[in-house]
Order: C-alpha cells, then structure tokens, then sequence
C-alpha cells in the first residue's frame, strides 16, 4: 500500500469485550423498554396481555369464594361506602375482626390479619379495577340506577363490571372499563354521554 491509503484498523480485544458488553446491555435495555411498552399500550387499550393472566396477590388471601358463596353475604357488607358514594371503599381491618376476632383460629390468613389488627397496620390492597385518573365513576349513581331499574339486589349489579366476584379464588378485571365500554353501556342504557358525564 502506499503511505497515506486508508487502513482499517483491528480492535484490539480490550476493544471488543467492550463493545460486546455495551451490546448485550443495549440489548437488554430493548428488550425491558419493548416488554414495558407493551405493557402499558395493552392496559390502556384493553386487560394487560404480559404479566397479567390473572389477578394480583394480595397481602391477605381473601376467599371471596368462602365469603359469598358459602356465606351469602352481601358486596355492601364490605364495600360499604358503594351506595352512598363514588368509590365503593375497602374494608380496614379493624371490619375484618369483627368477625374474625372469634373466627377462623389456626387459618394462616386470618393470623396475617389479626398480627397486622394488633400492629395498628394497615392491609395494602393491591387495585385490581382502575379507570383513568381523568375520568370520574360514580358508584352510587350506577347502583342506584341499574337498582331501582332491574330491581335487582346491588351484588348483581356489581357484577355487571366487575364479574361475578363471588366465585373467584383471587379476584381479576374482567371487562376492559375504557371509554368504549362505558360509552357503549351509557347507550344501551340511556345514560348521558357527553363528555361531561365523566369528564369534569
């Protein structure tokens, strides 16, 4: 070659193991960034398609199953606040126990419950349904209305969105709760749908 021609140079293997360890990070960070992204587009769109075949854990086993098949009792007894305001409300422990004050001695569950009653702890439920920050549901007004419609009892009408509750292990979204879903249900129902309805 003649002095001065363009020569490519080879990396040294210093130079090499570093470009194939960036490569593998920039791989992974890809990857975590694509499977996130997913993740997020498919909530919003829909139930999550990744991490989401089921309901979450929750800090305490609740077997809705035991409370209301076996039990009979009613989604109000718990969710108190559901026709009297907008958010149906979780129950604190201090509700729990008093049933569970008496019952369900040497149940590894209802152990946790009474340990975090006697610690003054909060239970931290995980949310299982999730509207859009931006967008105000009112409980009452959908118990009330489907209510004194259908005059059915209010556990069928929470079963509407929600499913049937009662008979899962472990409590998942059943229906996409978007906007569609809503604006579909508020014309097959003769409800307002405006944006104002929700939007305010």
């Amino acid at each position: 070659m003649i002095p001065g021609d363009f020569q490519t140079l080879k990396p040294t293997r210093r130079q090499l193991i570093k470009h194939g360890i960036l490569g593998v990070i920039t791989l992974g960070v890809l990857v975590v960034a694509a499977l996130a992204l997913t993740f997020v587009i498919s909530a919003w769109l829909g139930r999550p398609v990744v991490f989401a075949t089921e309901g979450p854990d929750q800090p305490i086993a609740f077997p809705h199953t035991t409370h209301v098949e076996d039990l009979g009792m009613d989604c109000t007894f718990c969710h108190r606040n559901v026709t009297e305001g907008a958010a149906a409300t979780i129950p604190s422990a201090g509700l729990c126990m008093t049933c569970h004050d008496v019952v369900g001695d040497d149940l590894e569950e209802i152990e946790k419950l009474r340990d975090m009653h006697e610690e003054g702890r909060p239970i931290d439920w995980v949310r299982v349904h999730r509207v859009p920050d931006h967008v105000h549901f009112v409980h009452e007004a959908h118990i009330r209305f489907f209510s004194e419609r259908d005059g059915v009892e209010e556990t069928a009408v929470c079963a509407t969105c929600h499913g049937d509750v009662g008979s899962m292990e472990k409590v998942e979204q059943v229906r996409d709760l978007k906007m569609g879903d809503c604006v579909n249900c508020h014309r097959d129902n003769g409800a307002p749908t405006d944006c104002t309805a929700c939007h305010y």
